[in-house]
């Protein structure tokens, strides 16, 4: 019985970061503004990067990878910058201010 020893592992460990971008979309999404979609970009490289390993093309990938890891980080800034901005209004009273200046503006409609 002979065994083939495993290949060795030239391309290292390289991460796709696809949780990451997937999280850090919805999130910012939820939180932040219709900006936040601007973390599919980080999906569609995160995507990328097992695909082009598949394919041979190391280079690729590694390219892939880090596009999206910059665009993960883009996405959780807006996260950030929504989860802050509601705070912020919650904190300040601004919901209860808005509600009432909606029903002002429909009173005069």
């Amino acid at each position: 019985m002979s065994t083939v020893p495993p290949l060795p592992d030239t391309h290292g460990s390289i991460p796709n970061y696809l949780a990451w971008s997937i999280i850090s979309t919805v999130l910012a999404t939820c939180l932040c503004c219709p900006l936040g979609l601007i973390g599919i970009v980080a999906i569609v490289f995160s995507a990328q990067v097992n695909s082009k390993l598949n394919q041979g093309d190391v280079e690729g990938a590694r390219r892939a990878s880090a596009n999206a890891k910059i665009w993960c980080w883009v996405a959780t800034a807006f996260a950030i910058i929504g989860l802050l901005l509601n705070i912020a209004i919650f904190a300040t009273g601004g919901m209860e201010q808005y509600v009432e200046m909606m029903q002002q503006m429909q009173q005069v409609q």
